[in-house]
């Protein structure tokens, strides 16, 4: 029966083609209907019912047994299932609550069941949730409109995760760079970065373990370079040497030279390492000198988790690209792309697009997120929570010299060094800080990192410090 239906479906489906030359996105005419309509009708008599399975059909009650079984293993997920959520706390299905202090890994920013965050997307999911790019969406114009009011930014574009707004840099840098002339475009990003999974930004990931089993040839996407974070005089030889045009290259009409150099205001999964001004000027200057872009990946740091809205802020410069996403849609899928200058301009219709980039569920997310870090002064908080977070961890620090070492970061994205002899890695302290009730993360293999939301409170701050002491005593 269904090998019929195959063919009789071919059968009408030619035979309407054949008689009606219909193109996409035209409007069909009355004849075009009117065979379509029969073909249907026919089809309705042979075509097999396939039954769906619901997900009401579906036991619920083994959530571990269900990613086991059926969800890709890309994640050492711990044994917990949370529930719910309200503020700075978690519930697990046990019913044991947890003091947050990873918000979704720098994501949530306004906690959980934030009620402005939810009434906004409640009310735009009641009433437009989504529409194509193809037309206008105010809440998407009035979203870019916050962001280039309150950054240098002109312009705006819109995708659904940091890793796309990077490929987004990425593409931008290289059209940009072909616009002067380069057809060797290079990229120069750091060591120990991180931009993202998809294949370009993860080339641009200054980490080789994460290139492992990607590569064609033994390498990854072509153009790019890495450097010392921080170090002005690594950034300087390498810029050097990719400006020299080879004389091979010269031989054949092509032109290597510097697209772009990617960095990252303040290394997050490089272990919280806050960039320098010194560097970030070299960086500036050395961009200004070629005529290249300087681009800021703020997907971690950026929104107000430093303590100012973007971490460039923190550095004295002006990027002319940059990247956000985490926590501007507050815990919705939201990304973006930011340029000023002709840089705002490289792309035209055709060259760079997104489905669901900037849909009107997903600005409604943002334009609440940004409404309520306005109104409730919460780059204030985020100064004074994190001066109090270094403080205390300082203080841990000083009581515990054999395990615990520096404190490094700004505002609400710290990290503290675990000594290489400790006797202990920065994951175990994070299992034992769960078991007593706080979350928290590593930052590579000696860092623990504390990105609580940003409207965290003072006695969320101690009730954290506390429990984290309780983690370091069972190994002084």
């Amino acid at each position: 029966m269904r090998i019929a239906s195959s063919i009789l479906l071919t059968l009408l489906v030619g035979s309407c083609h054949h008689n009606q030359n219909i193109e996409a996105f035209s409007v069909p005419s009355q004849s075009t209907s009117s065979c379509c309509n029969r073909s249907a009708t026919s089809l309705h008599a042979t075509v097999e019912k396939t039954a769906l399975k619901a997900p009401s059909d579906i036991p619920d009650d083994d959530v571990p047994g269900m990613f086991e079984k059926y969800v890709q293993k890309t994640y050492g997920r711990y044994p917990l299932t949370i529930v719910s959520g309200k503020g700075c706390t978690l519930t697990d299905s046990n019913g044991k609550e947890y003091l947050d202090f990873v918000a979704g890994i720098a994501t949530c920013i306004l906690g959980h069941s934030n009620p402005a965050l939810s009434s906004a997307v409640t009310s735009q999911i009641n009433t437009v949730h989504h529409v194509s790019n193809l037309y206008l969406i105010p809440s998407q114009a009035k979203l870019a409109a916050w962001l280039a009011e309150n950054s240098c930014a002109d312009k705006v574009f819109f995708c659904n995760s940091g890793a796309e707004a990077n490929e987004g840099a990425i593409k931008l840098a290289r059209r940009h760079a072909s616009k002067r002339g380069i057809t060797d475009p290079v990229i120069v990003s750091a060591k120990q970065s991180f931009h993202g999974r998809t294949l370009a930004a993860l080339s641009a990931t200054g980490q080789p373990k994460y290139h492992d089993g990607f590569t064609y040839g033994g390498e990854m996407v072509k153009g790019f370079e890495y450097v010392e974070y921080n170090n002005v005089e690594d950034l300087k030889q390498v810029v050097k040497k990719i400006n020299d045009n080879p004389e091979d290259l010269e031989k054949q009409g092509r032109k290597r030279g510097l697209a772009a150099i990617l960095l990252e205001p303040l290394q997050g999964e490089g272990g919280i390492i806050p960039g320098k001004k010194d560097f970030f000027a070299a960086a500036r200057q050395l961009c200004d000198d070629c005529g290249a872009l300087l681009m800021c990946d703020e997907v971690q740091v950026g929104m107000g988790r430093s303590g100012r809205l973007w971490g460039y802020e923190n550095l004295d410069i002006e990027p002319d690209v940059f990247t956000s996403a985490k926590a501007l849609g507050g815990g919705l899928p939201i990304g973006a792309l930011m340029a000023r200058g002709d840089a705002a301009d490289v792309f035209v219709p055709g060259t760079h697009a997104s489905t669901y980039g900037g849909n009107p569920l997903a600005c409604s997310a943002g334009l609440a997120v940004a409404q309520y870090m306005s109104d409730h002064d919460i780059l204030t908080n985020v100064k004074e929570r994190g001066d109090q977070l270094s403080e205390g961890l300082k203080k841990l620090a000083e009581k515990y010299p054999k395990i615990l070492a520096e404190v490094r970061g700004w505002g609400l994205l710290k990290g503290i060094k675990i000594n290489d002899d400790a006797g202990v890695t920065a994951g175990e302290l994070v299992g034992e800080a769960m078991a007593e009730g706080l979350l928290l993360v590593a930052a590579g293999p000696s860092v623990v990192r504390f990105v609580p939301p940003l409207i965290v409170s003072k006695e969320e701050i101690n009730k954290a410090l506390s429990i984290f002491e309780c983690s370091i005593q069972k190994h002084s």
